[in-house]
């Protein structure tokens, strides 16, 4: 028996259900050098604001023991530079385009996923690890309210099926779901990067310009895992799984705990194949366990 890899995530169909991670993947340019990127399942692209930006002042990159810190700031070229440039080059491919985008205000987020579902993205991602401008730069992911409003506003503007990217940071990452599931997202994606900080004991100031950032990598595996099966326990919505995924046993575990989809991403900068690696390591764990399909692995962990 042949495992089918194919996967319908809330109404899109995925050839496999390996995603690049947004971040962590640019816009594909420099991978595609490294192998066609039709093998993926899908990309999410870098986070896209309104405006480009420069993002935050060097150094904003740190190696921690099994992962990194980035505090990169969003560097991008802008929604409108994406769309007349990068978009049809990533429209090459036979693979799921994802739009990952990072806002000011829910009115913000709202703008960019109708002009970006118009130019014909497959799917929009919505980080909401961003400071709402509104609300004193509180994040818009650790306030339950804050993440329906976005949802809302995005919903009633996008045509095409919306995501919400959860932060870990905060107390319980069950509300924040039920929250985006409440206004309408087709789906979640988890989590996104832990806070972190690194300091250079001979100058005794913090590795990074901006002194904090996020930590993802091998490190932040259990703390994914335990909030992947803690959501797919809240909602029903389908969730794109990642945080450490690093092997094809990585990504089996992830969907055990509740995933439909897994999104690979720091592996992919010490690696650049580890996409590839990591969805035929789930084709292998499905043919030798005799699965047919890869929807009969997602939430399927047998607890004690």
């Amino acid at each position: 028996m042949s495992a089918d890899t194919r996967v319908v995530f809330a109404g899109v169909t995925f050839n496999n259900p390996v995603v690049a991670a947004s971040g962590t993947f640019g816009f594909g340019r420099e991978y595609s050098e490294y192998y066609d990127l039709s093998e993926l399942g899908g990309i999410c692209t870098k986070g896209l604001t309104l405006a480009p930006r420069l993002g935050n002042p060097p150094p904003r990159i740190a190696e921690t023991p099994m992962g990194m810190l980035n505090s990169v700031g969003l560097q991008n070229p802008g929604v409108e530079e994406f769309i007349r440039y990068e978009l049809p080059f990533m429209r090459r491919f036979d693979t799921r385009v994802i739009a990952n985008i990072a806002g000011e205000s829910a009115a913000e987020y709202a703008a960019m996923a109708e002009r970006l579902s118009d130019a014909g993205v497959d799917m929009i991602e919505v980080n909401v690890s961003c400071p709402n401008v509104k609300n004193g730069g509180l994040q818009f992911g650790v306030s339950a309210a804050a993440v329906a409003e976005v949802t809302r506003e995005v919903r009633r503007r996008a045509n095409v099926p919306v995501m919400v990217k959860l932060s870990p940071n905060v107390t319980d990452i069950t509300e924040m779901a039920r929250a985006a599931e409440s206004e309408g997202a087709d789906a979640v994606s988890l989590i996104n990067t832990l806070l972190g900080m690194r300091i250079d004991i001979k100058t005794r100031r913090p590795v990074l310009a901006n002194n904090t950032g996020g930590l993802s990598g091998a490190a932040v595996l259990p703390v994914a895992l335990r909030m992947i099966w803690q959501t797919r326990q809240a909602v029903r919505i389908p969730i794109l799984g990642m945080g450490g995924i690093t092997t094809g046993a990585d990504a089996v575990e992830a969907l055990l705990a509740g995933a439909s989809l897994v999104g690979v991403g720091t592996a992919s900068f010490s690696y650049p194949e580890a996409a590839l690696s990591i969805r035929d390591g789930i084709a292998e764990y499905m043919n030798q366990n005799k699965i047919g399909s890869v929807s009969e692995l997602t939430g399927s962990v047998i607890l004690n």
